[in-house]
């Protein structure tokens, strides 16, 4: 085939899938990319996924565009894959999508009225989403819910399946008293993996907690991270106008100045 497409700036999409086919030919290819199958490249799928939070959570617009391009990548990648096991084609998947966006607002490709709260919108796409669970013979409350989420998001998720057959306590109260009970039970625990169960419980208690509250725990840690990494800097920025680094301070002195980071970001 011509390289035209290939080398042409303007070939967009089409280009693109050009490119990976002929990465992916067992003649020409690229090694390291013929070698590739679904498990190899899901773990990088997922880290593009993340590169583009990181993007959109430090407003860095500049950098956003090339991040999508790499998970959109990561699209085109499963898909040739796919394609070349005879299991279905990009246009298949963008199809398949399509379709799904239109199914699921029929309040703007449909004839259902679009004056409906929040609220309502919401309990119609969950109505939608359970129908279409039936369909693929998901009958379980739980079914359907990715085992390869974020450890925090799939808790909080699970939890609020549960929660609309009625399996849920009423109030944060008992949340938190459940708190309370599974951080002395890790304080209890006799071993290694004893200590790691009462630590997952402890941790699903805090999703659920997050959940009782309206909180997105993992943009909840994220803050937190952002906020350890910033005063930690301030640390090592107070020791370097001494001419030193942590490694040349003290517990006690590195959790004053710590402090003082913490006064002066709350004094601004």
């Amino acid at each position: 085939m011509s390289d035209d497409l290939i080398f042409d700036p303007k070939g967009g999409l089409p280009r693109l899938l050009e490119i990976m086919a002929r990465l992916r030919d067992p003649k020409t290819g690229c090694p390291w990319d013929i070698e590739q199958d679904f498990a190899s490249i899901a773990p990088y799928t997922i880290e593009e996924a993340y590169e583009v939070a990181d993007a959109i959570e430090r407003k860095a617009w500049d950098e956003l565009k090339g991040e999508l391009g790499d998970l959109l990548l990561q699209s085109v990648y499963h898909t040739q894959m796919a394609t070349e096991a005879g299991m279905f084609t990009f246009d298949d998947v963008a199809n398949g999508i399509s379709d799904k966006m239109v199914a699921r607002h029929p309040h703007v490709f449909g004839n259902e009225s679009r004056e409906k709260s929040a609220e309502q919108q919401t309990r119609d796409w969950e109505k939608i989403k359970a129908a279409e669970r039936a369909e693929k013979a998901e009958s379980g409350v739980l079914d359907g819910v990715a085992l390869g989420l974020p450890a925090l998001m799939r808790a909080v998720k699970l939890q609020k399946r549960a929660a609309r057959v009625g399996f849920d306590w009423p109030s944060t109260d008992q949340v938190i008293d459940k708190i309370v009970e599974e951080a002395q039970e890790l304080r209890e625990a006799t071993d290694p993996e004893h200590a790691k169960e009462e630590f997952g419980d402890l941790l699903f208690v805090m999703a659920n907690l997050a959940r009782h509250m309206d909180i997105d725990p993992e943009e909840a840690l994220r803050a937190t991270n952002a906020k350890f990494t910033r005063r930690f800097r301030s640390i090592e920025a107070a020791l370097a106008d001494q001419g030193r680094s942590p490694k040349d301070s003290d517990l006690a002195e590195m959790d004053a100045l710590w402090d003082a980071a913490k006064n002066a970001e709350r004094q601004s």
